[in-house]
């Protein structure tokens, strides 16, 4: 991540010990399924770019050593794609040197048109992963949605996935997803929302808590984004009140806020990085009011 955010890593490390170690043992926060109701911790991994790294034991060390810090702690979401360059294979090497694979909640995608494609990009992920089952597949960017959704299902049936679901990452996709939404039975969305972006709070959060579908959020952070808005910039004291000692675990705040959410995947590619965002899944979440103060401070920044 650029500058912006080891500059406010190094400011939250100034937190007095004992409340640094308080939250820590905190549980994490938990957030259902609803098609299932098996709850997942509310904090992921995103693997987009940050794991697009060469599959070399050099490259992937600093991953590997968030990946086992992230499930130490509590963590077992991680979201990848076929069309996140290497990121599926480093995952591969990662559970396969480490065993997590059975403590983690694997989501990947397919981004292909036709039923024979579809299927053999599945089983391509299946052996860059090292597995043999993934926990939800996603059709990426609403491609081929109809037709795609009924290979995952047939994959479903055949237990090779536990769920399936849709993804977008824009807001010039939401009409789309909406109407993806009230036409065809999902487990999962994933849509991007952010403090400074909150277009899918508007119809879509709402309605995917309506229709009982669980949801995953991408770019929390807007893609550095908000890092850039708020360097130099002092907390305000909403933070104290739900328990913040960071920037990034105030944006995540923001987002778990909001109990439509089941869990933002912000990329970790550091055991700091995950030791703070992490943190954002414990203790206090902000109410009504103090999710308008945080927005209010935001927007005037």
């Amino acid at each position: 991540m650029p500058v912006s955010r080891r500059t406010l890593l190094a400011a939250a490390a100034l937190a007095p010990l004992g409340a640094r170690a308080a939250r820590a043992e905190e549980p994490l926060i938990r957030r259902s399924i609803p098609s299932s109701g098996e709850t997942l911790p509310a904090i992921g991994i995103g693997t987009s770019r940050r794991y697009e790294v060469a599959p070399t034991p050099e490259a992937v060390a600093p991953l590997k050593a968030a990946v086992e810090t992230f499930v130490r702690l509590g963590g077992s979401v991680i979201d990848t794609a076929p069309s996140y360059g290497t990121a599926e294979d480093v995952l591969g090497v990662i559970f396969s040197e480490t065993g997590l694979r059975d403590r983690v909640f694997l989501a990947s995608k397919v981004d292909t048109r036709g039923r024979a494609d579809t299927l053999a990009q599945f089983e391509r992920s299946l052996k860059r992963l090292r597995t043999d089952r993934l926990d939800l597949v996603a059709v990426h960017n609403l491609i081929d949605t109809a037709e795609n959704l009924a290979v995952l299902r047939d994959l479903k049936a055949q237990k090779k996935t536990r769920y399936v679901g849709v993804t977008v990452w824009r807001d010039g996709q939401l009409d789309d997803l909406e109407a993806t939404m009230r036409r065809e039975t999902l487990d999962f969305i994933q849509v991007n929302y952010a403090i400074d972006n909150r277009t899918a709070a508007e119809r879509v959060l709402p309605l995917a808590a309506d229709k009982g579908i669980a949801v995953m959020i991408n770019v929390p952070f807007g893609r550095d984004r908000l890092f850039k808005a708020v360097q130099g910039k002092d907390l305000p004291p909403v933070a104290k009140e739900i328990g913040c000692a960071s920037w990034p675990q105030f944006f995540l705040k923001y987002v778990l806020g909001n109990p439509a959410v089941t869990c933002p995947i912000p990329g970790m590619a550091k055991v700091s990085y995950v030791e703070d965002n992490v943190a954002a899944a414990r203790g206090k979440l902000p109410d009504a009011a103090q999710r308008k103060q945080m927005e209010a401070f935001i927007d005037a920044v």
